[in-house]
């Protein structure tokens, strides 16, 4: 995602600015409403995707995913089930 700042936004709200880069966004400063520089997030080539991952968990982007799920087990059979629910849906 892409963010446009002019230069007197940028300057006013450079912490905002630094936010934004901090969440892996790109600014673009513009000058009169030409884009003139891109502020950026540096890309670590040392990142792997664990490191990556637990990043994203940190920030909240991600959830982890829970350690150990109980398998899923069938519902006791209800008859004539499927019958009343296509007569709800009106087949």
């Amino acid at each position: 995602m892409r963010l446009l700042y002019s230069t007197y936004e940028a300057k006013a709200r450079f912490s905002e600015v630094l936010r934004h880069v901090r969440e892996g966004r790109t600014v673009t400063i513009s000058y009169r409403g030409e884009p003139v520089a891109e502020i950026r997030p540096l890309r670590h080539r040392t990142t792997n995707l664990e490191e990556r991952l637990a990043e994203l968990e940190r920030r909240g982007v991600l959830t982890p995913r829970p350690r150990h799920r109980e398998p899923l087990t069938p519902g006791a059979p209800v008859p004539g089930a499927l019958e009343r629910f296509l007569a709800d849906r009106g087949e």
